[in-house]
């Protein structure tokens, strides 16, 4: 069940931060969700790419442990 909600937890963090990212290279003005974020344009573009990244590492390695468990094929 824990590595069902990680992986869920993953592939939101994937889902946020690539949605903000495009978003923030369509659009350089529409900051979203980190409109707080000090540095401008680099700096909340870095860290919706961070999202994305540590999504994907979350998401994998869960699946992978479920894998090794017998919950995943």
């Amino acid at each position: 069940m824990k590595y069902d909600v990680l992986q869920i937890l993953g592939v939101a963090l994937i889902v946020l931060g690539g949605q903000g990212a495009i978003r923030q290279l369509v659009d350089r003005s529409n900051v979203g969700l980190l409109g707080w974020l000090p540095g401008g344009f680099a700096a909340s573009i870095t860290v919706y790419l961070v999202a994305v990244a540590i999504g994907a590492v979350v998401a994998g390695w869960a699946r992978g442990q479920a894998k090794a468990v017998g919950r995943r094929s």
